[in-house]
């Protein structure tokens, strides 16, 4: 089939990312001698350079990595909510929701320590050598993406008068970035600098990274977010308020090591991190399938897709969340799913249909239950595109992130979605040159509910990277930017790949990115104001006129959206037998890229 570019393949080592510089500094890397993860960690911190509307230091990132010879494990990056972050709290605010922006929305900075815990652990390279690249593009600048700027003029008036610091770093003389000129961000370089000068009388690779965890907790990079935390600030509530984060919120939290959910299908065995993520909803979906899929891209496999979706989505908003019993083992059995599998039929649903996994009554939020109406001004056009899907003027997003996957010439694997600490989500530390995240708008001011807020409690996260194994041997990585889609968008990809033979020989990777994605959103959304649509699905305009009738007669809501509008996928792969690495990304939006040799 025609691809808008080759699926690179090669045996030194391969690199996917959502920013051209991020690859091409991990491929750096990898070409100077390291591993994966070392070539993974420079390449985050990259990221949070060059796609500084889409993550940042102080957001969140859930890292699955397959060591060769080792086992599958994920690397938790998602902080928790803070000691005062309780219901009761919000509540005497007179919210009902979580702020979509602002301090109250922070959860305890969660990306910078997992990513010091896998170089530590994982990583062959000094501190120093990682950081050098993001400290050269912030400090020397880069090239903006025309986002970054379009991001900035959204926010403009809320800089200008509220976030002034973050008007100081992104409207440097009223300007905003602009594609083909050199933007700096000379703060965050110096943040990086100061680290490494604090760090490098602490002794050998190992202490360093250690002594930089130790600022981050209770250094000068800690006192500088705490003051920020305590700092009255304008959010989507309308209203300037406080936030919760603690110095002992930072000092006792860290990143951590956990077995991945998994699940065995047609030879192939998918890990994604549990059900305090939305990872679960993929495996979900592979175990509603019937034995027999329909033809690729016929309405009838399209249908089944969506339906199958709208039921695992549904068990996520019943059962998904950081609480101490998540069933979901029976979630995944065979008997639940034969039984789940029954409710599909050749009509479009446009009810919220959560199971009852080992006889459980599940539960909804009452948002859930009274059908909350998407936003004002909702666009459903632009709601599957993820760099900035969906952006208000109070910095309200929905969904907005980062993707990164390597593979190495010894066989060391990482997929891992790098989010949150967008410069739209709070004014910029004027210290650090970047802000707090957001991610405690993902969880329920109801007590009782998985994903209710509750200090010490992980918010319930849309991040979601995969790796698939194939004979137990880790083959493919894979992910996608997308909030709510990226499980909807990463099946598809995953099915192509698995169910599609390519006569070049090994995965078609890029086939699969480049093949029409859709997604629908007939369930309450993660991201403030948490709207849903009931039996919505939007297709790309690429996807064949005669499925698009067909969904529309069995009564999906279709909305048709730009040709290139559905997924921001990235991946490598490695044939074990072969010798053969391979990767490709996706070319929406014109700036993901794959490099390798």
């Amino acid at each position: 089939m025609f691809t808008t570019r080759p699926t690179l393949q090669g045996t030194f080592g391969m690199v996917s990312s959502t920013h051209w510089l991020a690859s091409q500094s991990a491929m750096a890397v990898l070409e100077d001698g390291g591993n994966a993860y070392d070539a993974a960690v420079a390449g985050a911190f990259v990221l949070h350079v060059v796609e500084p509307h889409l993550n940042g230091p102080a957001g969140e990132v859930p890292i699955l990595l397959a060591p060769a010879g080792g086992e599958v494990r994920v690397l938790c990056g998602q902080g928790v909510a803070p000691a005062g972050a309780t219901i009761e709290h919000y509540r005497a605010l007179g919210l009902d929701l979580v702020p979509g922006t602002g301090p109250l929305a922070a959860a305890v900075p969660g990306a910078f320590d997992a990513w010091m815990l896998l170089l530590r652990d994982h990583g062959t390279k000094s501190l120093a050598d990682v950081l050098k690249y993001a400290i050269g593009y912030a400090e020397d600048g880069h090239a903006c993406v025309e986002n970054v700027g379009a991001t900035v003029e959204t926010v403009r008036e809320l800089f200008e008068t509220e976030w002034t610091t973050s008007a100081d770093v992104y409207l440097p003389d009223g300007k905003s970035p602009r594609p083909g000129e050199l933007f700096r961000n000379p703060a965050l370089a110096a943040t990086w600098q100061r680290l490494l000068a604090e760090v490098a009388g602490a002794g050998d690779r190992e202490a360093q990274i250690e002594a930089a965890r130790e600022v981050w907790r209770s250094g000068f990079i800690a006192e500088a977010l705490i003051r920020q935390a305590g700092r009255p600030t304008m959010d989507t509530s309308g209203e300037r308020h406080t936030g919760t984060l603690t110095a002992a919120d930072l000092a006792s939290w860290s990143a951590s090591y956990e077995a991945p959910a998994t699940y065995d299908w047609n030879g192939w065995t998918l890990c994604k991190a549990g059900p305090w993520s939305q990872g679960p909803v993929l495996l979900q979906q592979l175990a509603l399938l019937p034995t027999e899929l329909p033809v690729y891209g016929s309405a009838d496999y399209v249908h089944l897709l969506i339906e199958g979706c709208k039921l695992a989505m549904a068990d996520r908003e019943a059962w998904y969340g950081d609480a101490d019993a998540v069933p979901l083992d029976d979630l995944l059995s065979a008997e639940y799913n034969a039984a789940r599998r029954r409710l599909i039929d050749g009509k479009a649903s446009h009810e919220l249909r959560p199971g009852s996994p080992g006889g459980l009554a599940p539960r909804l939020c009452e948002h859930a239950r009274v059908v909350a109406p998407a936003e004002p001004g909702f666009d459903p056009m632009g709601a599957g595109e993820p760099t900035v899907a969906r952006l208000t003027a109070d910095g309200g997003t929905r969904g907005d992130t980062c993707h990164l996957d390597v593979v190495d010439r010894w066989g060391n694997m990482i997929a891992a979605t790098p989010s949150g600490g967008w410069l739209q989500s709070n004014p910029v530390v004027p210290e650090l040159g970047f802000p707090l995240g957001t991610r405690l708008q993902m969880t329920w001011l109801e007590a009782g509910l998985p994903n209710s807020l509750a200090p010490g409690r992980r918010p319930r996260t849309t991040l979601t990277p995969s790796i698939a194994l194939r004979g137990g041997v880790p083959v493919l990585a894979f992910g996608t930017p997308g909030g709510d889609q990226q499980d909807q968008w990463q099946l598809h990809f995953f099915l192509a790949v698995a169910t599609r033979a390519t006569a070049r020989g090994g995965l078609d990777l890029q086939g699969a990115i480049d093949a029409p994605n859709w997604h629908n959103d007939s369930f309450p959304g993660s991201f403030y104001p948490r709207g849903m649509r009931p039996g919505s699905v939007t297709v790309e305009s690429r996807m064949d006129g005669a499925v698009v009738e067909e969904l529309r007669r069995r009564g999906h809501d279709v909305t048709v959206g730009d040709a290139w509008s559905e997924g921001r996928l990235c991946a490598v792969a490695r044939d074990p037998e072969a010798g053969i690495l391979s990767a490709a990304a996706n070319p929406r939006g014109m700036q993901g890229y794959a490099v390798g040799r």
